[in-house]
């Protein structure tokens, strides 16, 4: 069904784009604008079972884009974002990590309802990024859909396709209306879609190869990707370029709000399944049909393109700190109660290597994820570190991870915890690097 929305708000949300962007590519102050987005909150409706009405929800819409939003590294792109939502809210961007770049909470007030704002932010990194309400979602009165954005190579990547799956949970009550995450569910019913549908088929050319971005857009579930009969060749995780490897078992495991970019290159028809920790789903399917035209499978793909992070993280001569998630006592907030003026997390000198011993206390899995620097994972023994680079993890119940990053952005940055139960409230601190 087609959202409520005027068409004559659409419009006036892209005339403000383009008046402001034109502004300041003849002569404004400052680099050119490269790109232009219009966002708009705005409530919508979506089919998530057969024989009842399409159930009402929200959700972050690009009005100025068909399909798709897709950036490159390195745009300065204008962004005009109307609140049409009777809630303030702004959208909070995961995996955007300029130094430009003001999160929600760090003394940027959301959008009122029915206003309309302008940033400028800049796209530094290539890959797969997410936007959505969820440091909000104490006020939301329905669930909201996040949106995907994708920032290309600078450089051609060898691929057929390059296709988003955004995989979303949804908690249906029997009247068929929906939770919003942070709330009980009580007997709802839990519910998957692919791009906004409860069955998603993928349709290809044997010998093609696809570049699969999967996002996990559950706010609270971490789940397990698969598709039967292929390989699964993993090439960047949260945004960042990975040193090329099979995932194991031909299934991805994303955290809420994780990324992954795969190669698959197809052969015959398989299922797209997926696992939440209690039961299989197959929520879609890939179709192989034809020939293309490539006689032959294609040879294994090279890395993709650096994104320019350090090589090397001085493991040595980092600055070290022990941070308990979610504990009542160590200074973590509703996203609705946190100010800046409470004390930090920990604080760093830019250039500086961070280590964080991060404990999970709760007797379930906790979801960490760092606003600003993309980490690494280290190994057990702390004297190195996985392949990737990543944002967002998940911390099983009572373990402790340690993660490394380089503080090369300086601010104010939030960093996020979550319990992996639909119910549990969301909290936030933050950490300086100066």
């Amino acid at each position: 069904m087609k959202p409520r929305i005027l068409d004559s708000t659409r419009r006036e949300v892209l005339t403000g784009l383009g008046a402001s962007a034109a502004g300041l590519m003849t002569g404004g102050a400052g680099p050119l604008v490269t790109a232009q987005l219009a966002l708009q909150a705005r409530p919508a409706t979506l089919a998530l079972k057969a024989g009842q009405p399409a159930t009402a929800i929200w959700e972050l819409a690009a009005v100025s884009h068909l399909g798709t939003v897709r950036l490159k590294r390195g745009d300065r792109c204008e962004v005009v974002f109307r609140n049409d939502l009777p809630v303030p809210l702004a959208p909070v961007w995961y995996g955007l990590n300029a130094a430009t770049a003001a999160d929600p909470l760090r003394g940027r007030a959301p959008a009122a309802p029915d206003t309309t704002e302008t940033s400028i932010i800049s796209i530094p990194s290539a890959g797969t990024l997410l936007a959505d309400f969820r440091l909000f979602e104490g006020g939301l009165k329905q669930p909201a859909r996040p949106l995907a954005i994708t920032a290309a190579e600078t450089s051609p990547v060898g691929v057929d396709r390059d296709e988003v799956l955004l995989i979303e949970e949804w908690r249906l009550r029997p009247d068929g209306t929906a939770v919003p995450p942070g709330q009980d569910p009580k007997d709802a019913t839990r519910l998957y879609t692919v791009n906004g549908k409860t069955s998603f088929e993928l349709s290809a050319a044997a010998n093609e190869r696809l570049r699969l971005r999967f996002i996990n857009g559950s706010q609270r579930t971490v789940l397990a990707l698969k598709f039967g009969s292929h390989e699964v060749r993993v090439m960047a995780l949260d945004g960042q370029p990975a040193e090329p490897f099979p995932a194991r078992n031909g299934a991805l495991v994303l955290a809420p709000g994780g990324r992954a970019d795969v190669f698959v290159d197809t052969a015959t028809s398989a299922a797209f399944l997926l696992h939440d920790g209690k039961e299989t789903h197959q929520v879609g399917s890939l179709k192989v049909s034809g020939q293309s035209e490539r006689r032959a499978p294609l040879l294994p793909p090279q890395p993709l393109p650096s994104n320019d992070l350090p090589e090397k993280l001085d493991l040595k001569g980092a600055v070290r700190f022990d941070v308990a998630l979610g504990a009542a006592d160590a200074g973590w907030a509703r996203p609705a109660s946190f100010s800046t003026a409470s004390a930090p997390a920990f604080r760093a000198k830019t250039g500086r290597t961070v280590v964080l011993a991060l404990k999970n206390p709760a007797p379930v899995t906790t979801v960490f994820h760092l606003h600003g620097h993309p980490f690494r994972l280290l190994d057990k023994l702390d004297d190195g570190w996985k392949p990737y680079w990543l944002d967002t993890l998940a911390i099983e119940p009572g373990q402790t991870q340690r993660v490394a990053f380089a503080a090369i952005s300086p601010g104010r940055w939030l960093i996020e915890s979550v319990v992996t139960d639909w119910a549990a409230p969301r909290l936030v601190r933050w950490y300086g690097v100066e």
